[in-house]
């Protein structure tokens, strides 16, 4: 490709809502422009990128006897409605009306379209297990879209889905595509990524995994233990926490005023935190009168993720409504209303006297007890692990990093098999509803995580296995009819034997010429200079670990296919 003629602009500035490294870099490269919020037009370099991400995930879905097919992008109402969905996916999922007045929506997940396409198609266990996968555009109306590819509305997806007869051949596949998910990130050059419990959130099912590239501009909690191999989503992970010990105490109505906040009640009273109980309050999703309490230790928070776990229903943050009938800032657990749910966090189980709201304005109540004040009350884990809390596992210490979601795996069951009616006959000459696996990659986040984690101050680094060209070629003084010559006699012996070459043909300075180069950040630069012409030689330098070598002009080409190889190598493991 000459660089002369790609459409592609590089540019000194980010735009100015760029705020990570990955959007920064990708913009400024000109790998990517901004059609609207969340969306993104791919130029060529990008394109490239995703096709190499793409035939390398290709491979190893085949290699698990996957059956590439490709999924409608808008599909009638009634298929998500047999799975219930339609209705319980929120404005994410974009709906619309066809001009004969039906209802259509853009796919934003393929899980129905890949039932439909089964059902009755496969009709015994003899045709179990399969798996069938797709790399496709699917659209999803992010509210909070960010980081240039990292958060989009549109984007580009792997997901396959499997098909099984029962749970033990069903976990065994999850994890061999477990497996393949390691290869597949190890081959397109990430690094510093692991693999986490997850909560299975809209897609449902008992087991998800996430895997996550650790990175400090992460959007995901992540919780690891310092001695051990235990590690969670923020949304899943456990910690064991300690009760404060404090002595029982009678149970006494003490004024606080104005004093409604942790912070000021505990202050007052000369309490630590870990001595009160939180109240934090919600709504169910679409019922504003139907209010969850859930109590919690003062110095902790709430995990809505959890919670909605043990509630089994969707809430937002309650906001008074027109009916107020809590006694905001001096909540607490005894006298509320009997409609109002409450949940109480496992950090309230053992203390002793608590500090909490007596449901009055301007009061609250000292050496209050659980077990003698409100007994039989069920405690469950719906708090946030903190960095330094215990780990569950071995009782070492716990810390939190941000990561970015790199691919998913979930174990659904037969949720969607089961809706939709999906049956197949067994071998006992009955019916069954067939278990299932979802599997998922994001293309254009792959490329960002990949831009996040292997660039530095100057431009991209990109790995030899998906960069859009292996080789960038610089000749330097075109004007120089010999420069000129074995910079193309170059160019053209590369390209035939199979290599990926990048020509800068602009008449443009050396240090233009470099900056763009480390900018894009192919893998091996090649300068061509009426310097090293002289002595028969090129200068080839490894963008990675910036080593430079001459070499002899004729020996170029059998030197760069080593290169490639033992990069290529590397990153196979």
């Amino acid at each position: 490709m000459l660089l002369s003629k790609l459409v592609c602009e590089r540019t000194k500035e980010a735009p100015q809502d760029a705020k990570i490294k990955s959007h920064i870099l990708l913009s400024r490269a000109g790998f990517i422009k901004q059609v609207s919020n969340g969306i993104y037009t791919m130029t060529m370099p990008c394109q490239k990128m995703s096709q190499k991400i793409q035939a390398i995930i290709r491979q190893e879905m085949d290699a698990l006897d996957g059956q590439e097919v490709l999924f409608p992008v808008v599909m009638p109402r009634e298929i998500w409605e047999t799975s219930g969905r339609y209705n319980s996916i929120g404005s994410e999922m974009v709906r619309f009306k066809d001009r004969a007045d039906r209802d259509m929506l853009l796919g934003m997940t393929h899980e129905e379209a890949a039932v439909h396409l089964a059902n009755h198609i496969v009709s015994s266990y003899n045709q179990l297990p399969f798996m069938i996968y797709q790399l496709q555009t699917k659209f999803r109306d992010e509210a909070r879209s960010r980081g240039g590819l990292i958060r989009v509305r549109e984007f580009t997806m792997k997901d396959a889905y499997s098909f099984h007869s029962t749970k033990e051949d069903m976990e065994a596949y999850y994890d061999r595509m477990f497996d393949a998910y390691y290869r597949i990130f190890r081959r397109i050059g990430l690094k510093r990524f692991i693999d986490i419990k997850s909560d299975s959130g809209m897609m449902g099912g008992s087991v998800a995994h996430e895997f996550m590239l650790l990175t400090e501009v992460g959007e995901d909690s992540i919780v690891l233990c310092n001695d051990c191999d235990y590690r969670a989503n923020m949304e899943v992970a456990e910690g064991v926490i300690n009760s404060p010990a404090n002595e029982i105490k009678p149970l006494e109505l003490v004024f606080t005023g104005e004093d409604k906040t942790i912070d000021e009640v505990s202050a007052r009273l000369g309490i630590s935190q870990d001595l009160t109980c939180k109240a934090v309050v919600f709504a169910v999703k679409g019922n504003s009168e139907e209010i969850v309490i859930a109590f919690t230790r003062g110095d902790l928070e709430i995990n809505e993720a959890k919670l909605k776990k043990v509630l089994l229903k969707d809430i937002v943050p309650y906001d008074g409504g027109a009916n107020e009938i809590l006694a905001c800032g001096n909540i607490g657990p005894v006298g509320l209303d009997n409609k109002i749910i409450t949940v109480f966090d496992k950090s309230l189980e053992n203390i002793n006297s608590l500090v909490i709201g007596a449901n009055k304005a301007e009061y609250h109540y000292v050496g209050f007890n659980f077990k003698r004040d409100l007994p039989g009350v069920k405690f469950v884990d719906v708090s946030k692990t903190r960095d330094g809390d215990a780990c569950p596992v071995c009782g070492g210490k716990l810390r939190v990093e941000n990561g970015i979601e790199i691919g998913n795996i979930f174990q659904l069951g037969t949720k969607y098999t089961k809706s939709m009616d999906m049956t197949v006959h067994g071998a006992d000459g009955g019916e069954f509803h067939p278990i299932m696996g979802c599997y998922g990659i994001g293309v254009g986040r792959a490329i960002a995580s990949i831009a996040q984690e292997s660039s530095d101050d100057k431009g991209l680094i990109l790995p030899m296995s998906v960069a859009p060209w292996q080789v960038h070629i610089c000749p330097l003084r075109l004007d120089d009819e010999s420069v000129k010559n074995k910079a193309y006699e170059l160019y053209d012996d590369l390209t035939k034997a199979g290599v990926d070459v990048l020509f800068d043909d602009r008449n443009a300075a050396a240090g233009v010429k470099f900056n763009d180069a480390d900018l894009m950040g192919m893998p091996i630069r090649i300068v061509v200079s009426p310097k090293s012409l002289a002595t028969g030689e090129v200068e080839i330098t490894v963008r990675a670990t910036k080593e430079s070598q001459k070499v002899a002009y004729d020996k170029a080409l059998d030197v760069v296919k080593d290169i490639i190889e033992e990069q290529m190598q590397f990153l196979k493991g």
